[in-house]
């Protein structure tokens, strides 16, 4: 089987198509439709830009060792679920250790779609774009829906960028509003609305890096630059480079600590614990000295 239209418009909605090179959440250099020079092709690098035709001309190619990828399981036999798990796999890169694809092939379709609801983490963290994903495809593989892109063409497929208001608050709007501000740059309320005042904010961070288009565009692109800095935060909190907390509470006291001659410590340590030893059972140390040397002594 190969993916449908419909299945090439939901995957490149939801990987979006970025024009310009841009370093994913990994650090991994991108392009197009989620497209890395490990799949072959086009081989990303810092300022390379691609038409719209070159980026789709690519998907193109890329899908098909995910497709190979998803025959070999012999699971999924109607289209919408085949392009489905094209979609979690072109993702993950997990359609061969899935345990949701077990689940899926004994017919246990409930707990099939729970497991794949848990794929929603990467380096330890919950992504609510992550979470959207999974939903997404959960509609598609359970229930053939394949969502508000179903009647676009797939060079139309945007995720990047909207044209008209959405109707509700974004998990991925928020959580750019909560990095923004710790990055100095305030997208006003914390709500998962993209207003003027987020916008601003966006275009402004946006400018602080090269890689980055400044159009406002809350896309792929942008979004992975926002979490690779709220991943240097996070570790540096960790590490207690410098920004308080218990981060730096526990360095300190390695620092306070490592100093210490603790050969020195330990042997004195050593040393007290037998000397308390031989105070405290002093009496049958005695005895059994004195018989070993045929004394006859009496202790009190």
């Amino acid at each position: 089987m190969q993916t449908s239209e419909r299945g090439k418009v939901f995957i490149a909605a939801h990987e979006g198509i970025v024009l310009r090179a841009y370093r994913d959440v990994a650090g991994v250099w991108t392009i197009g439709v989620g497209h890395t020079a490990r799949a072959g092709g086009i081989r990303p690098k810092a300022g390379m830009t691609i038409t719209r035709e070159q980026a789709l001309a690519q998907l193109e190619q890329d899908l098909r060792r995910f497709e190979r990828r998803v025959e070999k399981t012999g699971a999924f036999k109607v289209q919408h679920a085949f392009d489905g798990a094209v979609s979690f796999d072109f993702n993950t890169g997990s359609i061969h250790r899935a345990t949701w694809v077990r689940k899926w092939r004994k017919g246990l379709f409930a707990s099939a779609e729970m497991s794949l609801m848990l794929w929603v983490k990467a380096g330890g963290r919950t992504w609510p774009g992550l979470m959207t994903r999974r939903k997404a495809e959960a509609d598609l593989i359970f229930r053939g829906n394949y969502g508000a892109h179903a009647g676009q063409a797939v060079d139309t497929a945007r995720h990047e960028a909207v044209s008209s208001p959405p109707a509700e608050p974004s998990a991925e709007v928020r959580e750019a509003q909560e990095i923004l501000t710790t990055k100095g740059f305030n997208p006003g309320a914390i709500d998962g609305w993209m207003g003027k005042k987020t916008r601003a904010a966006v275009i402004a961070y946006q400018r602080a890096h090269p890689d980055l288009a400044n159009d406002g565009v809350l896309g792929p692109a942008t979004l992975a630059q926002l979490r690779r800095d709220a991943a240097a935060v996070r570790n540096t909190a960790i590490r207690g480079g410098g920004g308080g907390g218990i981060g730096a509470l526990v360095t300190g006291a390695g620092s306070l600590f490592a100093g210490l001659p603790w050969n020195w410590i330990a042997a004195g340590v050593l040393v007290v614990a037998l000397a308390y030893f031989a105070w405290s059972y002093r009496d049958v140390i005695q005895r059994r000295v004195n018989t070993a040397l045929g004394r006859t002594v009496e202790v009190e």
